[in-house]
């Protein structure tokens, strides 16, 4: 359940983070032993020996077996956490303190987030950073901000890189309120000591770890053999396959069991249990991410030869400035051109979010089970929670060339 009130007051992101406390650590563990024993996880430490904290942790970011897997790998060591501010209402500010989080807000550079990850480490913290700073859309590697060298060198500790397989596979972004059975493998190693980090160049750091972070979740399950059998293992992929990559139509597709369909063709593609999509009625086989940036290589094409890239939707809009509960803003517009994104809510504001100073763009396809689709866009104080339910209005699609155009506005 989402907790509402009328205050606005943001987060105080000054605020020094907590260490996990230590007589929660016994019920962190266990929790986190439950939760993914199912999976049968295992994790490789052989690359950590003699490793202790401080150090800062680079970790891929899949799924909510995530959170279970990093107090595992830890072990029996504590760490801090830097994350989102859902999290902080979804548990209170007591208990997701006492959890080791470290509050920031996706894809807005806060140097308060920066100093609270230095404290930590001050104080003989491992800290944890996700710098996709989401659950994959469909398995592989998000973007990666361009400033993680010069976070390692600022932070002046060991790196430390943790991935995690299968995540993703078990609660896809696109229905992660079920959950497949899926082997999960771990694997935790030192990336650079500290001399290290003094001595090589950030553009080398950076370059390490985003080899490091590259994964293919559907790669994994062709080399472990993995079958997922579930009969539902398609509900939901229609919201990052948005796009039929047989006819080419937007907002078509639909899906259910084991199926993805397009009403305007008819074509109808068969997630088998290796992971492959086929389409039996031309003999075709089709790999989800490669679908996937298939569709972003027509979104960008199609807004360089554009006259002017410009979308308008009605919503609904949700503010969360803190712990204490979302706000209801009620029912805006937004509107997304080739500078910006603007939120207009009459009887609140007028808001810009420019893509220049946004790396991506954060994406629900059903917010907690409840929402629906919609994006989210934050700055300093607020998230602003933007929903709707229109058939042209998709989230992937908003990302797509909400990135591209950040990229563009770098050059």
């Amino acid at each position: 359940m989402l907790r509402f009130t009328d205050d606005m007051t943001p987060f105080d992101m000054t605020e020094k983070p907590s260490k996990q406390y230590f007589f929660l650590m016994p019920l962190i563990w266990t929790a986190a032993y439950l939760d993914t024993r199912k999976f049968g996880l295992k994790t490789d430490r052989s690359g950590m020996k003699g490793v202790k904290p401080p150090y800062l942790v680079i970790a891929t970011h899949q799924g909510p077996a995530d959170y279970s897997a990093a107090p595992l790998a830890m072990f029996p060591h504590r760490a801090m956490f830097v994350s989102d501010m859902e999290g902080f209402e979804w548990y209170g500010k007591w208990l997701y303190r006492g959890l080791g989080c470290i509050g920031k807000r996706r894809f807005v550079s806060d140097i308060s987030v920066v100093r609270n990850m230095k404290y930590a480490l001050s104080k003989g913290q491992a800290v944890w950073v996700y710098p996709e700073s989401r659950h994959s859309n469909v398995g592989t590697t998000a973007y990666i901000p361009k400033n993680l060298g010069k976070l390692c060198k600022m932070m002046d500790v060991p790196v430390v890189l943790y991935t995690l397989y299968g995540s993703y596979l078990a609660n896809p972004f696109w229905d992660e309120l079920h959950t497949r059975r899926v082997p999960m493998e771990a694997k935790m190693m030192l990336l650079f000591s500290t001399d290290d980090v003094r001595s090589k160049a950030a553009g080398e750091i950076q370059k390490a770890i985003e080899d490091g972070l590259k994964y293919d979740e559907y790669e994994y399950q062709t080399s472990r053999g993995i079958r997922i059998t579930e009969s539902f293992r398609a509900q939901g992929l229609h919201m990052p396959l948005y796009r039929c990559i047989g006819c080419g139509e937007r907002y078509r597709m639909t899906s259910h069991g084991d199926t993805l369909e397009c009403s305007a063709c008819g074509r109808r593609f068969l997630l088998r249990e290796d992971g492959m999509l086929e389409l039996k009625s031309e003999g075709k086989t089709f790999r989800i991410p490669d679908w996937y940036e298939w569709e972003r290589s027509q979104e960008i094409e199609e807004c360089r030869v554009g006259a002017g890239y410009v979308k308008r939707f009605s919503v609904k809009v949700e503010a969360l400035p803190s712990e204490k509960g979302f706000v209801d803003l009620g029912e805006g517009e937004l509107v997304m051109d080739e500078k910006e994104f603007t939120l207009d809510l009459p009887g609140y504001r007028t808001l810009h979010f420019p893509h220049k100073i946004r790396e991506s763009v954060q994406t629900e396809y059903d917010y907690r089970g409840v929402k629906g689709k919609g994006v989210v866009l934050s700055d300093r104080d607020c998230c602003y929670y933007v929903y709707c339910n229109a058939d042209d209005f998709n989230p992937t699609e908003l990302q797509f060339i909400g990135e591209w155009l950040y990229q563009e506005s770098d050059k």
